[in-house]
């Protein structure tokens, strides 16, 4: 990948983003009416348009209420979530007056308010930025990345996740998290009622039972492919914006060679085992493909939230 400039980069891949984001809420209404459509059919067996239309138009504040209600618990809600997720607790600033004196420098250097400093005891080599605004923006590093990274590699790797903020992509992963998560959640529902109903459902009227088990399969059918759509969405908003945080972290660093070396380091280290959830791995600065969205993991860099470790050093030495 050629290196553009970080101003380009950075106008690009709004433009995108912004392209990309507008997809989920219209994934979102458009499986909500693929769904109706395909449930509704007329007295002649065949799907009725106006009927379809009605219901839509009928259903959608719900839906909406519904949406507004999940975004309402994320947006209050994802600091204490993540930190559980992934076992991060506050470092205080007399634990590590290293990492403390490196974030705090990072910051006055680009005129940013200091955010809040996360560590996982772990001694995996990786870290992360989250939040949606200055309030709860936060850098989390695991114990393993402080202990081997000297101070410039440790500065660069702090500095890649204050671009995440700068940049607001973490602001745009949680959004993204949102929007998948409302499929995942849809489908997991709809699979424990499949597995519950075929358990239960032997004193059922067989019309009854058959009518049932076809609409909820119409509606995994949709719910999947409204999930697919969504999770290549995610990845589309992720891998682009490891590069300009990357060439980001350069520029504020005015050291590219340092963060080129820290990625070394924490490639192959890079796996947290005590961080179990799929959505925290994706925040990480490094997400090894085996570890990559869940059970797609295993085909590789097709479906990996980052790209190759290797590539991004390539385009630091550009620099």
């Amino acid at each position: 990948m050629k290196y553009v400039g970080l101003q380009k980069q950075i106008s690009q891949n709004n433009v995108k983003s912004v392209m990309l984001l507008i997809g989920f809420p219209l994934i979102l209404l458009t499986s909500m009416y693929a769904i109706i459509y395909f449930l509704n059919v007329n007295t002649a067996g065949n799907f009725d348009f106006n009927l379809a239309n009605q219901l839509f138009v009928q259903y959608l504040p719900f839906v909406l209420i519904g949406v507004a209600i999940w975004f309402l618990v994320a947006f209050y809600g994802h600091s204490a979530m993540i930190n559980f997720a992934s076992n991060s607790h506050t470092l205080e600033r007399k634990e590590n007056m290293r990492v403390y004196n490196l974030v705090e420098n990072l910051c006055i250097s680009v005129g940013m308010k200091m955010p809040k400093v996360q560590i996982i005891e772990s001694q995996a080599l990786n870290a992360f930025a989250s939040g949606l605004n200055e309030k709860n923006y936060s850098v989390t590093l695991t114990r393993g990345i402080v202990e081997h990274l000297d101070d410039e590699e440790l500065e660069g790797v702090i500095a890649h996740e204050l671009m995440h903020i700068r940049n607001k992509d973490v602001r745009l992963l949680v959004i993204s998290l949102i929007f998948v998560g409302i499929f995942s959640l849809i489908i997991q529902i709809l699979f424990r009622g499949m597995i519950y109903g075929a358990m239960g459902g032997a004193g059922r009227k067989r019309n009854d039972k058959d009518g049932g088990g076809a609409a909820i399969l119409i509606i995994m059918v949709v719910s999947v492919v409204a999930y697919f759509l969504s999770l290549l969405f995610k990845l589309a908003l992720s891998r682009k914006r490891e590069y300009m945080a990357d060439s980001g972290a350069a520029q504020m660093t005015k050291n590219p060679m340092a963060l080129a070396s820290a990625l070394r380091k924490i490639s192959g280290n890079a796996n947290i085992k005590e961080v179990k959830s799929d959505d925290i791995k994706e925040m990480f600065i490094e997400n090894p493909p085996s570890d990559s969205v869940g059970f797609m993991g295993g085909l590789g860099g097709l479906f990996s939230t980052h790209p190759p470790i290797e590539k991004r050093i390539a385009v630091l030495e550009q620099f």
